[in-house]
């Protein structure tokens, strides 16, 4: 048993990837399916956390700024290759696409994968809440600039994209600290302290959940890919693009984290006192993966929805493509901690 969940902890986003895509005529018809179990997810991910524990990082702040930098310049440059260029509408296209890749949020499944690799699956859970909230507050200021065209008013797209974003955070994070709160307060008036926590087999379903909805994905993915119409050159930048954008943010996220690592708060008193330098290596070991996730795995499913949505059609096969890279990424990060273990 030890062995078959050792496996399925190192090759299970490959597999899920892979049945996704040579599924997809049957899995293609359960997107219902995904509203439920991202609920779930993060219900299983927050009943994991005291959300009294939550806090803010110096590395929140700089990651979303060098996010915010590396969108406007993205832009900087799509625009003036557009000056010089004579293919508008198929460079503006590719460049809705890359921004997307860019501007996404933090994935709801950010928190699962991180704390797989050895990170602060708190400190991501608030990076996640931050990052998907001031998308929806940010990002509807640069529909107008990538789609002239679009008509949409900002607090229009403002609120459209909360009321998607809000009930998949807001709700399973307020449901799973009412469990919290019953639990512990019935222990209390029985005059005992007991901790609210999960035992292995529930604690781990949040993963397991994910490789449900990652076929899913994949399977609407590839539906997607291959109904829809488009310039073969485009995919390819694109698809290229979504793999610089991908291995860039991780590494970006990965050098924040470690150059700026959050404090000791946690840490056992004696550990500090007895070997100060590995607290402080452990700390900025976490908060490198942690940080890593946090800019690097992107919400695309949300992405997808906003190119359809607010851009191009077509600029839906960035994110698209994101969501391949990423996974295979996060794939080689848990076979490569798997083998360590």
């Amino acid at each position: 048993m030890k062995g078959f969940r050792s496996f399925i902890d190192r090759y299970a986003l490959i597999i899920a990837m892979v049945i996704g895509v040579f599924g997809w005529r049957w899995f293609r018809h359960l997107g219902w399916l995904t509203s439920p179990l991202i609920f779930l997810m993060l219900f299983f991910t927050f009943c994991k956390i005291n959300p009294l524990d939550l806090r803010l990082r110096r590395w929140h702040f700089i990651v979303l700024a060098v996010q915010l930098a590396l969108v406007l310049g993205v832009l900087g440059i799509g625009y003036w290759i557009l000056d010089i260029g004579d293919w508008q509408l198929d460079i503006s296209v590719v460049l809705q696409g890359l921004v997307l890749c860019l501007i996404m949020p933090t994935a709801t499944a950010a928190p699962i994968i991180a704390g797989k690799l050895g990170g602060s699956i708190q400190n991501l859970t608030t990076f996640t809440l931050l990052s998907n909230l001031l998308t929806a507050l940010v990002v509807p200021g640069l529909f107008p600039v990538l789609n002239p065209s679009t008509d949409i008013a900002f607090f229009s797209a403002m609120w459209q994209i909360l009321c998607r974003v809000t009930p998949l955070l807001i709700l399973p994070f307020l449901c799973a600290w009412g469990v919290r709160l019953v639990y512990e307060g019935y222990h209390r008036r029985k005059g005992t302290v007991r901790r609210f926590t999960l035992n292995r087999t529930w604690a781990s379903m949040p993963f397991y959940l994910w490789i449900l909805l990652l076929v899913v994905l994949m399977a609407r993915i590839t539906d997607t890919l291959l109904n829809v119409v488009y310039e073969g050159w485009m995919i390819g930048v694109m698809c290229v693009g979504a793999l610089v954008t991908c291995m860039l943010q991780f590494a970006l996220g990965r050098w924040i984290g470690y150059r700026f690592p959050a404090d000791s708060h946690g840490a056992d008193f004696q550990d500090i006192l007895i070997n100060p330098s590995a607290v402080n290596y452990t700390l900025a070991e976490k908060s490198r993966i942690t940080a890593g996730q946090a800019f690097g795995q992107k919400n695309t499913a949300l992405g997808i929805w906003m190119a359809q949505m607010f851009l191009h059609p077509l600029a839906a096969i960035a994110p698209a493509a994101y969501i391949l890279w990423q996974n295979l990424l996060n794939s080689y990060q848990l076979w490569k901690a798997g083998k360590k273990k």
